[in-house]
């Protein structure tokens, strides 16, 4: 086991010994739900509240989680069953003659994990991040949780299942300021509550017929389809690639990515998250 975790009538006391660092985690692109808070961070995600604690002693306090919740939810959400040194050491290993770069990257970005995510929110929030930045697409999947979501107490709200989309129609979706994507968001739900997509048979499918079966839905393409396969559906060979990343293949791996198999999207995590927040 890759973490040590115990519990009390307050929460649980978690420790990763090859790394989750929230901040890194939360703000690298995966994930929409989640802000800063004080001495942590506080989100929702599988229809449950979280307030991450962070102390002294590298231990991350999950304020009110039971060992029922943290079995259900957040050892999944968290991905705590991978060894991600092992991981680490595989991308390196197959990293050629960009090893320098990734083996920086990975000291960098060490404790970012590949959160796992409903596949339907992760889908639908992935629509919606289209031509965005990740301030506004917060802000909309803020309002559309809102709007259409359960509400949880303290002015939190779960993610709205594709009926309740449907139900707000394409008009107010305009209304609450998606624009273009609103026929996308409403494209997509229909997808999903008519069965023409189904979560269980593309986590089923192989990565290639997976992605072809996301992108026959108008409004997911190759880039929103890859991020989807890889937060949602734990196709782990998923490699994302926007103007972010387009800039690092072109510049840090002499415009061909390694062939880095199953680690290909943590790759990808690193690699996002030092050109984003380190590089000079």
């Amino acid at each position: 086991m890759s973490y040590s975790v115990s519990f009390d009538k307050k929460g649980c006391l978690l420790y990763v010994p090859d790394g989750l660092d929230p901040e890194k985690t939360f703000d690298c692109g995966q994930c929409f739900r989640f802000d800063k808070s004080q001495n942590g961070f506080f989100g929702i995600a599988g229809g449950k509240t979280l307030s991450v604690k962070l102390r002294n002693d590298s231990g991350l306090f999950l304020e009110g989680v039971t060992e029922e919740d943290f079995e259900i939810v957040w050892k999944d959400f968290f991905d705590l069953e991978r060894d991600y040194s092992l991981a680490q050491k595989e991308i390196i290993e197959a990293s050629g003659a960009s090893k320098d770069h990734l083996k920086l990257c990975i000291e960098k970005g060490n404790g970012i994990r590949i959160l796992n995510q409903d596949p339907w929110e992760t889908t639908l929030s992935f629509v919606i991040s289209q031509n965005n930045n990740i301030q506004r697409i917060k802000k909309l999947i803020r309002s559309l949780c809102r709007e259409a979501g359960k509400d949880l107490g303290g002015d939190c709200y779960s993610f709205p299942e594709p009926e309740a989309v449907l139900e707000l129609g394409e008009e107010r979706l305009r209304e609450l300021s998606f624009g273009f994507r609103a026929p996308y968001l409403i494209n997509c739900a229909q997808a999903f509550h008519s069965g023409s997509l189904d979560a269980s048979a593309i986590k089923e499918a192989d990565y290639h017929k997976a992605k072809e079966m996301l992108c026959t839905v108008k409004g997911i393409g190759e880039k929103v389809a890859n991020c989807a396969l890889l937060f949602g559906y734990s196709k782990r060979e998923a490699f994302p690639v926007d103007v972010w990343m387009r800039k690092v293949i072109d510049t840090r791996l002499n415009r061909t990515v390694p062939d880095f198999g199953l680690n290909a999207g943590l790759a990808q995590q690193y690699l996002f998250y030092y050109e984003r927040y380190l590089a000079q």
